[in-house]
């Protein structure tokens, strides 16, 4: 699993960042504890999150 950045994040709407939150928490529980694929999956939910909030916070 490879990391997805804020910068990414960016460009896609509310029912993309969903989805993708939801694919990557399922991909997460496929991981091994301390892999660098966990480690990636944990800080693109992070990120996703962080993009979620910020929209939330903005407003329409």
């Amino acid at each position: 699993m490879r990391l997805i950045s804020n910068h990414e994040l960016l460009k896609r709407s509310d029912s993309e960042l969903s989805a993708l939150f939801c694919t990557v928490s399922k991909g997460l529980v496929r991981t091994r504890r301390e892999s660098p694929e966990r480690r990636n999956a944990l800080a693109s939910l992070e990120n996703i999150s962080r993009a979620r909030a910020v929209r939330m916070a903005c407003g329409p």
